[in-house]
């Protein structure tokens, strides 16, 4: 071909890279590789191959970890801990910073390696993944810097278990060890089956930053090797991966008292208005699906094009996908590389083809023999398809139009995922109207997949919990300091042999939606004093109970848009009128518990003061991204939170809960004490004349032991606080694994409520989700 030709045709040549470098670094370990464990590689055992999905041919046998394996990890991590905690900030981040460079010096191999092992182009390893691992490693220097000063109060975890997926190899990697070393843990990490060679190589090269042993462990191998490290003695697990895996480990880890953390599967919408420009929302949306070969858990795989563009709209994509190039992914001119495994290119390939709606429209560009799937659009597909409802997690898009702006929210939310969603508009104000409404933890605006390490990613619903970036990801690797106390339960004062009966029954009702409800059990029980008194009786809530507070809860779904002021005022009024009736409260404080009252009383309604307070100045940011725009972290309200309050402040407690929730926008459904719950029932005469709309806060009284099953494992709660005298937090963390809820639970400690503990940011966080929302702006 001549020069002549090439620029009549505009066809690109071959470019490819070499491998020569990274396949010697394969030979020089005899394309063997053992366990990273306490500084060193170990001896292979039992291997498995490690192939490039391109060819098919082997690229080396790796150790299949065992539990044994596991072990030794956890172990080594444990002796480095401490020893890791006790260096200063800088000490850290000066390793933190070495880690940064060395990716840098080794960018090509690392490259190079990535792309054999996992089958992506190697424009997008070379100028995307890699460059974003030495970002978040100097980000995370800079957080270490900065921790002790900027928190004084928060202390490390200790080991963390770290199960990485096989779509970004090297970039989870850092995504999660640079945190958590950044903190002061260490890090047992279990790379994916399918591509474990790039963490193999950063362990070696992390030798060269002096980083101690033991404070970084790889242990390599299947599933059952990632179960082995859920079910060692670690202190945190933090997961990405798959929705059904995810939900397996929140269901191992519950009741064990580690943090954990997913970020799992998504159905990201990608909706684009009739007022965009078409031309640059086409090339965005060939990155959102097709970066990465559609194996990205945010890519944008359903189209949401508004009616009268759509036609237009996918004649233009249709030229574009055309144009892809497929190919070996070592040539730098190949837009879409290798699909990961056989095994998932079936899985494509099934879903496809087993569809029974919709119109199928293939690239009309040569596909190579092998692991390759060309991209893939369909048309005319209901919202309730399965292809619209399900992660493919291939190069394959699904489209459907809307009409209005609301019909776009609605079709966007209408999935169990909420990791993130791209809106292409020209008008900006349109734009941020809608970012609020989208059920997901990233929205882009004008743009897609744009990832940095200062701005938070994560999700909401199906997507998991939890964020990785940013200070809000730090967070998720430390605790309070301090040591807590065992908590000791309380139990309801018995029937004495000579009751005190008052002349006159009292039976407080529940309290939902605003109104007093009769428990639909029909069944009540008496409270006594300490000295034998009857102060009355409660009704006992059961499960239809609960789903009429949740209900009641969703119905007050403007509560989460009422201004900040306004809520603070509202607050402001329910301790004004607690005040006025103190010396009630304190009386019945006493009469329930036999201590005095008015301290409780008097915290209590500071504490409302506090959240007041802080309704308005919890406040989000703008994070300073590497691009020309803002990304904007903004505090959203978690939603309807079920909550089971402490037996031994029954007052306080349940104001330590339900102020920092509702202050933020949530709903709340309140399990008051169980021993003592009239101060509960006192208080929602307080909360009917505070001019707080009914369905806000609902409280309903009954045993929390049989009331917490009913919370946790309800598809419409978005978030489980349990402060509860008994322990029920594996109960709790178990079943939130039906919608994979937010857990915050006490695991059997005990809490000051009365002290700092009882209050601040802690709850502030857990009663918030960060959004961060991408808005690029200039030409």
């Amino acid at each position: 071909m001549t020069v002549r030709d090439i620029f009549d045709t505009m066809s690109y040549g071959p470019a490819p890279e070499s491998a020569t470098e990274a396949m010697a670094w394969l030979d020089r370990h005899n394309r063997r590789f053992g366990h990273f464990i306490d500084g060193s590689f170990t001896d292979p055992g039992e291997t498995f191959a490690t192939r490039n999905p391109a060819t098919g041919d082997e690229l080396a046998q790796v150790t299949q970890g065992t539990e044994a394996d596991v072990a030794r990890a956890v172990a080594a991590a444990r002796r480095a801990q401490p020893k890791w905690a006790k260096l200063s900030g800088h000490q850290r981040a000066k390793i933190l910073y070495a880690l940064a460079r060395l990716v840098q010096k080794h960018a090509l191999l690392l490259a190079v390696l990535e792309t054999l092992d996992n089958g992506k182009p190697i424009r997008e390893s070379r100028d995307i993944d890699v460059p974003l691992v030495a970002r978040h490693f100097y980000y995370h220097a800079g957080l270490a810097q900065l921790l002790p000063k900027e928190h004084p109060e928060a202390t490390p975890l200790g080991v963390c278990g770290q199960i990485i997926p096989w779509n970004f190899p090297l970039l989870m990697l850092a995504w999660k060890v640079a945190p958590a070393l950044a903190a002061g843990n260490t890090v047992v990490l279990k790379p994916a089956e399918y591509t474990p060679l790039t963490a193999l190589l950063f362990a070696e090269i992390s030798r060269e930053a002096g980083l101690p042993k033991g404070v970084l462990n790889i242990v390599t191998g299947d599933g059952a090797t990632g179960a082995a490290l859920v079910a060692a003695q670690v202190d945190k697990i933090a997961f990405t991966g798959s929705t059904e895996v995810g939900r397996k480990i929140r269901t191992a880890t519950a009741g064990r008292g580690i943090a954990l953390t997913l970020e799992l599967g998504g159905k990201s919408p990608y909706i684009v208005f009739d007022d965009a420009d078409l031309d640059s929302a086409v090339e965005g949306l060939v990155d959102a699906i097709w970066f990465n070969q559609g194996q990205v858990c945010c890519a944008g795989s359903r189209l949401l094009v508004q009616e009268g563009i759509a036609e237009r709209f996918h004649d233009k994509l249709k030229r574009r996908m055309d144009g892809l190039r497929i190919g070996d992914p070592l040539d730098k001119c190949i837009d879409v590389g290798a699909i990961v495994d056989p095994v998932q290119l079936a899985t494509i390939t099934r879903m496809v083809e087993g569809a029974s709606e919709g119109t199928l429209y293939r690239a009309a560009t040569p596909v190579p023999p092998g692991c390759f799937y060309p991209p893939t659009l369909i048309t005319g597909l209901t919202p309730s398809a399965r292809l619209c409802q399900e992660e493919i997690f291939g190069p394959v898009l699904v489209s459907m139009t809307f009409r209005t702006p609301e019909d776009a929210v609605s079709l966007a939310n209408n999935t169990r995922y909420g990791l993130a969603a791209s809106v292409w508009t020209e008008n900006v104000n349109l734009a941020l109207d809608l970012a609020p409404k989208i059920a997901a933890g990233v929205v882009w605006v004008n743009g897609t997949n744009m990832f940095d390490a200062a701005a938070g990613f994560g999700g909401l619903r199906e997507s998991g919990f939890g964020r990785e970036g940013g200070w809000e990801g730090l967070m998720a690797y430390l605790k309070p300091a301090g040591k807590t106390a065992t908590l000791k339960p309380i139990a309801p004062f018995a029937q004495p042999s000579e009751p005190e009966a008052p002349a006159l029954d009292r039976t407080a009702k529940l309290y939902i939606g605003g109104k007093q409800a009769r428990p639909d059990s029909g069944y009540s029980r008496p409270v006594w004093g300490p000295k034998g008194a009857l102060l009355g009786h409660v009704g006992l809530g059961n499960r239809k109970d609960i789903r009429n507070a949740v209900e009641a809860a969703h119905a007050a779904k403007g509560w989460a848009k009422t201004t900040a002021h306004n809520r603070a005022q509202v607050i402001y009024y329910i301790a004004e009128n607690l005040s006025a009736r103190a010396p009630e409260f304190a009386a019945r404080l006493k009469a329930m518990t036999g201590r005095p009252g008015e301290a409780e009383v008097e915290a209590a309604i500071d504490r409302l003061f506090t959240y007041a307070a802080w309704a308005d100045k919890w406040e989000g940011a703008v994070k300073p991204v590497p691009l020309r725009g803002v990304a904007l972290a903004m505090n959203e309200p978690t939603g309807v939170i079920g909550a089971l309050c402490p037996d031994e402040a029954p007052l306080l407690g349940l104001v330590s809960i339900m102020a920092p929730a509702i202050a933020m926008g949530n709903r709340v459904v309140l399990v008051p004490s169980h021993p003592f719950p009239l101060a509960a029932t006192d208080l929602y005469q307080v909360l009917d004349t505070s001019d707080l709309p009914g369905g806000v806060v609902n409280i309903v009284t009954g045993d929390p032991a049989d009331l917490a099953k009913t919370l946790a494992g309800h598809m419409d709660v978005d978030a489980v606080w349990s402060f509860a005298g008994a322990d029920l937090s594996r109960l709790i963390e178990a079943e939130s694994a039906s919608n994979l809820k937010r857990t915050w639970v006490n695991n059997g400690r005990a809490r000051d409520w009365s002290g700092p503990a009882g209050e601040g940011r802690e709850f502030l966080r857990a009663a918030t989700e960060v959004k961060t929302i991408w808005v690029p702006y200039g030409e």
